[in-house]
């Protein structure tokens, strides 16, 4: 395929036909445009959703900055059109074209796409179709741009597998610039040997180097290295400390899901709740002192004309220097009506207090995720807060003024019953009589329910996820009790969360089921508008594996059994540096319902401080393990 941009006529042509043309021009403030000619390797940034969902991903705006600014290197960004566009660009013949050049994807010599969670993965393949190359690896040439992918989704990315040449494993700050320069000195090699080139740099998993082995009862016995260089297992790549944070962040075209800048700071979770899957991919904690984070928010604010900062982090109020940095904040900012946003707040008066000094006035809602309705169903979880304490807290949100209180539950948790929808009943209508009284009528409470879905490298690995009758009928419970004026209730369908817990628990025997089920047009699987719940259904039925007698055995096998703890499991050879053995020791604490400390309280042996020795410092440790 060329290298040519896209003539801009062809582009306009189509602009007045589709919602939102925005999305596709480019020309974004602070876009970084590099001459084509002028580096010796191109980089497509690729986000498999639509635009207003790819801008919001700070991982691309991190790897935009980064590779950007290595002289020898450009990357371009691109995401899925929407289906009105889609449509047209087929019609007119135009491939997927990058918004800083309007050139072809396949153009590229990289082509990076994040799999951040399952429901990405029929949209990765529309855009490599999209794209014009092939959607299988085996079958890309020379000529073609080599296929990566990573994200919280690429922990197991063994469903598509076949689909990618590389998934990097971990944090690619520095495991993708190492990849653009393998690459790079091993042009002149055929690709099978490029390929081959990579199996030494840490965090860089090449699928088509291993091969699994299944035992006689259809389970995974090994997956298996076809080659000496490929190690067995595979450590995820972890950075002693969070690179400096981008300061000319790009400003969108239209509104998107989070329009401000964003400052991380800080990676990693020390909480321990035992079904997040972040929490432990993410350890170790790491924090960004607070001079750096107030010098990189100004210097953002300065750079986009942002007038909302984001504190970035999946415990906000967990940052040591927590009120330091928020006063030194107010300070930066004062007279400049810059807010600033704590996006993740744990449940206690603290996390309100924060809240409350950042509110300026504001108070549209609050929001917290109790999880569960019942102590005894939180501390089997690892959510160490009583039903008492949660009341206190949710009065605290009241009297401080608060009038919309939003809290998230999970339905099928591993040990849950009935009295447990019962708690969520009481703990709801609780807080709205609560509400009522101090606020008055103007008081809302909306509770939204997720089912439960048992992720890799959690606490709840083993465990099945909860049959469609079990979830319904727990649904229904509270869709009859949980109504009336100021009480709101959301709850997501059975069909999204089984196919999110078969993507994320699969194997490679699923990689036919992925394929047909976007050839019969699954994509956008996350949306209701959009998806094809009838396309799986039909995939399922023609692409099960002959291992399995029917679809519905192929389902129950991988959704609907508990798995031994000696199972060996389909992403187990990509290890997070947590423990095999220590996520089994809190299975069984879970199980007795005991509740694991906090890991700034002392260390629990999980596994990082042995499995990355080199990177510990006097300046930079494991909290528990100081």
């Amino acid at each position: 395929m060329t290298s040519d941009p896209i003539a801009w006529e062809q582009i306009e042509a189509l602009l007045h036909r589709v919602q939102k043309p925005a999305r596709y021009v480019g020309g974004e403030y602070n876009a970084v445009h590099k001459p084509w000619e002028s580096v010796a390797t191109r980089v497509c940034l690729a986000f498999p959703d639509v635009y207003e969902l790819g801008m919001s991903n700070f991982a691309l705006t991190i790897f935009y900055d980064l590779l950007n600014a290595q002289s020898d290197v450009l990357a371009e960004r691109t995401y899925l059109p929407a289906p009105d566009m889609m449509a047209l660009m087929r019609e007119a013949g135009l491939p997927l074209y990058t918004l800083e050049s309007y050139r072809p994807v396949a153009a590229f010599d990289i082509l990076a796409i994040s799999v951040a969670y399952e429901q990405l993965f029929t949209n990765a393949l529309t855009l490599l179709d999209m794209a014009g190359l092939p959607i299988r690896s085996a079958a890309r040439e020379d000529r073609h741009p080599l296929v990566v992918g990573g994200g919280h989704g690429a922990f197991n990315p063994e469903p598509i597998s076949d689909f990618f040449e590389v998934f990097v494993i971990g944090e690619a700050e520095e495991a993708l610039p190492a990849l653009v320069a393998a690459w790079q000195a091993s042009r002149a090699l055929p690709r099978e040997d490029r390929l081959h080139a990579l199996l030494p740099i840490e965090g860089l998993y090449v699928p088509r180097f291993y091969r699994p082995r299944y035992t006689a009862a259809g389970a995974l016995a090994a997956l298996e290295p076809t080659d000496p260089a490929a190690p067995p297992t595979l450590g995820k790549r972890l950075l002693p400390t969070l690179p400096p944070t981008p300061v000319r962040q790009l400003v969108p075209n239209v509104d998107t899901t989070h329009n401000r800048a964003v400052v991380e700071i800080q990676r990693g979770c020390t909480r321990g709740c035992r079904f997040c899957q972040a929490g432990i991919i993410t350890r170790p904690i790491r924090e960004r002192p607070v001079a750096e984070i107030v010098q990189a928010a100004a210097d953002i604010v300065d750079a986009t004309g942002y007038t909302e900062v984001a504190l970035l982090s999946l415990s906000s109020a967990d940052y040591s220097d927590i009120r330091l940095l928020l006063e030194q904040l107010t300070a930066q900012f004062a007279g400049q009506h810059v807010s600033i946003s704590l996006p993740s707040l744990r449940i206690d008066s603290f996390s309100v207090e924060l809240a409350d000094m950042l509110s300026q006035g504001r108070r549209s809602g609050f929001t917290f995720a109790p999880e569960a309705g019942a102590d005894a169903l939180r501390y089997r979880i690892n959510k160490a807060i009583s039903t008492e304490s949660l009341l206190q807290v949710a009065e605290d949100v009241f009297t401080r003024g608060w009038r919309t209180l939003k809290l998230y539950f999970m339905l099928g948790l591993p040990g849950e019953n009935d009295d447990d929808i019962a708690a969520i009943i009481d703990l709801a209508q609780q807080v709205r009589g609560m509400g009522r009284r101090i606020g008055g009528r103007k008081t809302e409470v909306h509770v939204s329910v997720n089912t439960f879905v048992p992720k890799p490298h959690t606490v709840f690995q083993w465990e099945a996820l909860a049959s469609a009758d079990l979830v319904e009928r727990r649904q229904m419970m509270l869709r009859e009790k949980l109504r009336g004026r100021g009480l709101a209730l959301s709850w997501n369908r059975y069909d999204i969360t089984r196919l999110e817990a078969l993507l994320a628990r699969g194997d490679r025997r699923l990689n036919a089921v992925v394929e047909r089920a976007w050839q019969l047009g699954a994509r956008f699987d996350a949306w209701d508008e959009w998806r094809n719940p009838l396309a799986w259904e039909q995939a399922f039925d023609e692409a099960h594996d002959a291992s399995f007698a029917s679809a519905e055995a192929m389902l129950d096998f991988y959704l609907y059994r508990p798995r031994p703890t000696d199972e060996v499991l389909p992403w187990e050879h990509l290890q997070s540096g947590v423990e095999k053995r220590f996520l089994q020791r809190d299975y069984q604490r879970s199980q007795a319902g005991e509740l694991l400390a906090d890991c700034r309280e002392g260390c629990h042996a999980c596994g990082i401080l042995q499995n990355y020795p080199g990177l510990w410092t006097d300046e930079w440790a494991c909290p528990g393990g100081k």
